[in-house]
C-alpha cells in the first residue's frame, strides 16, 4: 500500500491484488484506491478517505517465523494488512512479491491453483485479516 499523487495533485493509494483467471491461474495486479478529502470527524480537520466497502468479519493472525504455506487458494475473499514482519508470495504464473509492514493485499484467488506464501526472515509476521463479500467476482 502506498500513497501517490496524480498530476492533479490528488492522492490515491495502491494495493496489491491476487486473483485467479477463468483457467484457474493466479496473478498479481495492483488496484488504485481513490482518496477524497473529506470532513469525516469534525471538529478534526479534513482527511483523505476512500469510499466504504462492506466487510463480514476480521481477525488478527500471526505467521510464526519459518512458516510456509504451499500452494493453496484463499479460503475467502479477504484483505491482509501487514502490521509487522515480512511475507512473500508467489502466484501460479510465477510472479513473486513481498508484503512488508505497512502493506496491504486484496486476496481473491478462491478457486484454481491459488498461491504460496512464506515468512521471509526470523521475525513473526503480524497481520489483520478482513474478510469481505465475494459478490461472485
Amino acid at each position: 500500500m502506498g500513497i501517490e499523487e496524480n498530476k492533479e495533485g490528488e492522492a490515491n493509494m495502491n494495493c496489491i491484488r491476487i486473483y485467479s483467471d477463468k483457467n484457474g491461474e493466479s496473478h498479481f495486479d495492483e488496484i488504485e484506491i481513490e482518496l477524497t478529502e473529506t470532513n469525516f470527524a469534525p471538529p478534526a480537520p479534513p482527511m483523505r478517505l476512500s469510499e466504504f466497502h462492506p466487510a463480514t468479519q476480521y481477525a488478527f493472525c500471526v505467521f510464526p517465523s519459518g512458516w510456509v504455506g504451499d500452494w493453496h487458494p484463499t479460503p475467502a475473499k479477504q484483505l491482509f494488512f501487514v502490521l509487522s514482519g515480512e511475507l512473500a508470495g508467489q502466484v501460479s504464473d510465477g510472479e513473486m512479491r513481498h508484503l512488508k509492514s505497512g502493506k496491504a493485499a486484496l486476496i481473491e484467488d478462491t478457486k484454481g491453483k491459488g498461491h504460496k506464501s512464506w515468512v521471509v526472515n526470523d521475525e513473526d509476521v503480524v497481520t489483520v485479516v478482513v474478510q469481505v463479500p465475494d459478490n461472485g467476482q
